[in-house]
């Protein structure tokens, strides 16, 4: 791959989530601050990713995948996305401003894919040309945090950053028709449903390691929900400052740990890997229970646990995946544990942690420390449970009826 060519993707990968970045960390602010929406309100407004996560690998696989070029695709739904999101900006009905941005969502959460089918489509050795455009990816997100929690200031509690996604949505738009060419892979190809969300790979269930696998991957990413959800809104009501900008260094964490996760499978293992995902969550909520402390220090570690809590848990998991599931049904399975974490798992938090938060309201004043208490003893419980019954047995050792030797 040459060095336009790299350009041209690690541009496309920063402003993909730079545009995720600008409305995701502050909606719950805007919504709960400035438009007084309530917890399950707010929770229904993150609830649309979760429903777009569930339907886009459909329309990828359906109509992406068989029809059209990858980068006039993605160059479409983000235009339709700019006027969506612009509007979305406009609206203050809480049943509405749902509806118009499930709309958004719709549009954006299949751009990630196409995004990745692109970058690998130009690329000779994807394991060592994609890490580094990837990354790009997560230092847009900084930027946009930076931007939105410290250049411009309080603006966190306004409509600005959604109007600063919408306009980046149409500067992507616009650039997407300048992208390699990537025509449609599945041309000719007839592609089920059963494809699409891993039906072949509920055969793994049998298995009781992968099933304990499933149940914790779902329970664990139900309490995600909430610090995604709700973190923004936490920080800016406790007044720690700079929130959005502090909360970058989340993504600084990931992109560290991200680097040395070759470390840790090689030293800890697959299995404490997702063990020390699971604990990490806990860890932070009960960080977040806290006082704000001298220089808010237990909020900041939250913030900074996060390499832990992603690169642990999702990462992790996609690569016990890899090693449980037969060849000829990897990617069904990756279908399927994508469903499980992003789909039913973060909808069902994000509907949970509305009512969590509206539970503990009164006269518009939340009690933040019972909220943060429900997902930290049950992440807790999880990881425990999890590291009781679960190992690692390998494919080709499952269908050798081997024992395990994994870590």
């Amino acid at each position: 791959m040459n060095s336009a060519t790299k350009l041209k993707l690690s541009v496309m990968m920063f402003l993909e989530f730079f545009i995720w970045g600008a409305w995701c960390v502050t909606l719950a602010t805007y919504l709960g601050e400035g438009l007084k929406f309530n917890g399950a309100q707010i929770g229904n407004a993150f609830l649309t990713m979760a429903i777009a996560s569930v339907i886009s690998p459909i329309f990828v696989g359906m109509v992406a995948d068989k029809f059209f070029p990858a980068q006039y695709l993605m160059g479409i739904l983000h235009l339709l996305g700019a006027v969506l999101m612009y509007a979305a900006s406009r609206v203050t009905d809480p049943g509405l401003f749902f509806w118009v941005l499930l709309g958004y969502t719709l549009c954006y959460m299949p751009t990630l894919s196409l995004a990745n089918a692109i970058a690998f489509n130009q690329m000779k050795d994807s394991e060592k040309e994609f890490p580094l455009i990837r990354a790009i990816g997560t230092s847009g997100w900084i930027v946009v945090g930076l931007l939105i929690g410290y250049a411009l200031k309080d603006v966190e509690k306004t409509n600005i950053p959604l109007q600063i996604a919408a306009a980046s949505s149409l500067l992507m738009g616009l650039y997407s028709f300048a992208l390699p060419h990537t025509p449609p892979k599945g041309a000719g190809k007839k592609v089920t449903l059963g494809d699409i969300f891993g039906i072949e790979a509920w055969g793994l269930l049998k298995d009781w390691y992968f099933l304990v696998f499933v149940l914790a991957s779902l329970v664990v990413s139900a309490t995600t929900s909430f610090y995604i959800n709700l973190g923004n809104l936490f920080f800016n009501q406790q007044n720690l400052p700079y929130p959005a900008a502090l909360m970058t260094g989340g993504q600084i964490s990931e992109f560290v740990l991200t680097a040395l996760l070759a470390y840790f499978f090689a030293k800890v293992g697959v299995k404490w890997m997702l063990v020390m995902g699971m604990l990490s969550w806990s860890l932070r909520y009960f960080l977040m229970m806290g006082g704000a402390g001298p220089g808010y220090a237990m909020w900041i570690l939250a913030i900074i646990v996060h390499g832990f809590c992603y690169g642990f848990f999702f990462t992790a998991g996609q690569v016990y995946v890899g090693k449980v599931a037969p060849k000829s049904i990897q990617a069904s399975a990756q279908g399927f544990i994508a469903l499980i974490t992003f789909g039913l798992g973060q909808g069902a938090g994000s509907k949970i942690s509305g009512y969590i938060m509206d539970m503990n309201t009164v006269d518009s004043v939340t009690n933040w420390s019972q909220v943060w208490l429900v997902p930290a003893v049950v992440s807790l419980i999880a990881g425990v449970l999890f590291a009781v019954f679960f190992k690692v047995i390998p494919a080709e050792d499952t269908a050798a009826n081997a024992p395990d030797t994994a870590a």
